[in-house]
């Protein structure tokens, strides 16, 4: 993950993995994406760009993203690709995210 001029070195592995995911999750068409991923269960091709208001070329771009982040997978099937899920990192950006969120404690939040 490139940070621009941040020293990356400083954060623990964890935290640089909320943050990539955080970021695949930033935009609300690579949402939209993922719950077309979600819903189908299986590998899509150009289905996905069939059932957004997005052109190819933009989903393309936030399919990137989410591959990127490692959130999804694709496979070449001859001259298209065929994405999904990737389960063992959707798995642990649960984790991660999950582990983040519980962190706070209402109980013992004494501010504003």
């Amino acid at each position: 993950m490139n940070m621009g001029t941040t020293k990356t070195e400083d954060y623990s592995v964890k935290e640089m993995s909320i943050s990539k995911y955080a970021k695949a999750f930033s935009h609300p068409a690579r949402i939209a994406i993922l719950n077309v991923l979600l819903k189908r269960q299986s590998c899509i091709c150009g289905a996905i760009v069939e059932e957004l208001p997005l052109s190819q070329s933009t989903v393309s771009q936030h399919l990137k993203e989410l591959k990127s982040a490692g959130l999804i997978k694709g496979d070449i099937e001859g001259a298209s690709v065929c994405y999904c899920i990737d389960e063992k990192e959707w798995k642990k950006a649960q984790q991660h995210m999950s582990d983040f969120f519980e962190k706070f404690n209402s109980t013992k939040m004494k501010c504003c």
